[in-house]
């Protein structure tokens, strides 16, 4: 193999998913590729969408964006709707809950090829919450969760690499 080869064979695209894409999803994609950083893994792609595309285009929640600040995690993200491409493109595809990931079952197309799941089975089979309707609270408790959930996809996937 030739070392291109091997870079593409350990390559990991990740995509999270919530529903509309604009708290737990890109809170999410930005604190794994954040601890991915942290740990050196330079073959690990984040992204981030949602199953509806109630929120196209939008950047995301004011309290995802003012959440990751106070954590120092660098966050930019237009939320966009899942597509068929992504059920190939993308090695992983982690739902935040167990709604989210029979939406993603439904509309999975024959070909796909990512291996598709609820985050929290890398650690508690606990789903992320939706913070959407509450405080401020809920999205320090989605923020620790995906903190959690982050360094428990990458030792399953990757290693213990810290």
């Amino acid at each position: 193999m030739f070392r291109h080869d091997i870079l593409l064979a350990s390559l990991r695209l990740i995509l999270t998913l919530n529903s509309g894409n604009i708290c737990r999803s890109p809170m999410g994609e930005a604190v794994l590729r954040d601890v991915a950083r942290k740990r050196g893994l330079s073959n690990i792609v984040v992204d981030s969408c949602g199953t509806a595309a109630y929120h196209a285009g939008e950047e995301p929640d004011d309290r995802t964006i003012s959440t990751c600040k106070k954590h120092k995690i660098p966050i930019e993200h237009s939320a966009r709707q899942i597509q068929t491409s992504d059920f190939t493109h993308f090695t992983h595809i982690l739902a935040a809950d167990e709604s989210n990931l029979r939406n993603l079952e439904r509309v999975k197309p024959k070909n796909s090829t990512a291996q598709i799941c609820l985050w929290g089975s890398y650690l508690d089979n606990k789903p992320i919450a939706d913070p959407y309707y509450g405080g401020m609270n809920g999205f320090e408790h989605v923020y620790q969760q995906c903190l959690a959930l982050s360094d428990a996809f990458l030792d399953g996937v990757v290693g213990d690499n810290r």
